[in-house]
């Protein structure tokens, strides 16, 4: 991915995250975080959440079947989002890939 995309990161407030320090110090890449019980404050990352629930209901363990794992995620990622437009994540991605700002640097 072209670094000029790759400038910041928000997370959850979740202990997983505590070694947040050093992700930034290893990438360069400046870590944000939503704050505690505003999940409106990450309403695509919610939203992700809920699509994954459909194919993870709560509670269930995630397979390691790599297949299945990459279906869902082609599914998920060609799957149109109101937010987008009602283009799907892929497309989105693709038009970043090829704007100028990820072409020039």
């Amino acid at each position: 991915m072209p670094t000029q995309l790759l400038t910041s990161l928000t997370w959850d407030q979740g202990t997983e995250m505590a070694a947040h320090a050093a992700f930034t110090l290893a990438t360069a890449i400046d870590v944000y975080f939503a704050h505690a019980h505003s999940p409106w404050e990450r309403g695509t990352n919610e939203n992700t959440n809920g699509l994954l629930r459909e194919y993870f209901p709560k509670g269930t363990e995630i397979t390691d079947d790599q297949k299945y794992l990459n279906l869902v995620t082609a599914e998920l990622n060609n799957r149109p989002r109101r937010i987008l437009g009602y283009r799907t994540p892929a497309e989105v991605f693709t038009d970043l890939l090829t704007s100028p700002i990820a072409t020039t640097g």
